[in-house]
């Protein structure tokens, strides 16, 4: 009975510090006709920080959003709320750009971008805050990293508009 005790009171350190990590610091409660990408924009939580602090409970589709759920937006620690809503046309260095932000910040912040910036999408919310503030991903997994069904990618050519070949 000692030994449990002792056992139980050395565990609870560490119980606390993983519990804290796991403390949700804003919630949104789902409206009728929401997406991920709307409750992201209005906000200011990236669509893949939504998916992690999430993850289990919002499928990949997001398609499983229950009106009058509670959702957490984001963790103690780690909260990105320095947002941008992708447009037509933007890639990685137009968004960094925008944020005053070199790329590698970008990519850890949203680790969900594949290495040429071609799956980004118009309506996705990135987090473009100067240092990395979002939580990781699950093990195994990296939430948020196909383009919806639905959504138009921003760049789908590579091209930029005013660029002629």
């Amino acid at each position: 009975m000692f030994t449990k005790a002792i056992a139980a009171i050395l565990a609870l350190p560490l119980v606390a510090q993983f519990v804290s990590a796991d403390t949700c610091t804003r919630t949104y409660t789902a409206q009728a006709g929401d997406i991920c990408d709307s409750i992201s924009a209005a906000n200011n939580v990236s669509t893949y920080q939504l998916a992690v602090v999430n993850v289990g409970i919002i499928d990949e589709g997001c398609d499983n959003l229950v009106v009058g759920q509670n959702y957490c937006l984001g963790w103690q620690g780690q909260d990105c709320t320095t947002t941008y809503v992708v447009q037509q046309y933007d890639d990685c260095y137009i968004v960094s750009s925008n944020a005053g932000i070199n790329t590698t910040i970008l990519y850890e912040n949203n680790p969900q971008i594949n290495e040429d910036c071609s799956n980004i999408y118009i309506g996705e919310v990135l987090c473009t805050a100067n240092t990395v503030q979002v939580p990781p991903a699950p093990s195994g997994t990296t939430p948020a990293t196909t383009i919806p069904a639905t959504a138009t990618p921003a760049n789908p050519d590579g091209d930029l508009p005013w660029c002629d070949e």
